[in-house]
């Protein structure tokens, strides 16, 4: 019979397993991935420029889905975009959306101000809200 190689790459990946999500391996450290160690190791810039990225892209789609979005100004979109990247979506916010697609912009600020999210995200709700109400950036 004859064995076939494998590299070391293989081998450690066949060892640790592949995990999408964060876990606690047997000493307790919390690992990703292929045996990355988020406690003691973390992430390298590139890699944590790479995630955000990716998960910027995610929020723009998310937010692409409504057919208001791409008509509005830059600062709305962002915080459209901050808001979909903080909460995977805006599905939770019916209101806030139809108000966006009725081009209410006073009442869409106020269903987020009336929403859990707002009480939960210190200075990012007002600093959203400010963006949809008025179009002005963060000082």
């Amino acid at each position: 019979m004859v064995q076939e190689e494998m590299n070391a790459s293989e081998l450690i990946a066949r060892h640790e397993g592949t995990r999408a999500k964060p876990y606690v391996d047997t000493v307790g450290k919390v690992t990703i991935g292929i045996g990355r160690n988020l406690t003691d190791i973390g992430l390298s810039q590139d890699e944590i420029n790479y995630l955000f990225n990716n998960d910027r892209i995610r929020a723009l789609d998310k937010c692409s889905q409504y057919p208001w979005f791409a008509g509005l100004s830059e600062p709305r979109k962002a915080a459209c975009l901050d808001l979909a990247f903080n909460l995977g979506s805006l599905h939770g916010f019916p209101k806030f959306c139809a108000a966006m697609a009725a081009h209410d912009y006073g009442t869409a600020a106020n269903e987020l101000i009336d929403s859990a999210w707002y009480k939960q995200v210190g200075v990012r709700g007002p600093e959203v809200v400010e963006l949809i109400r008025n179009e002005k950036w963060p000082a």
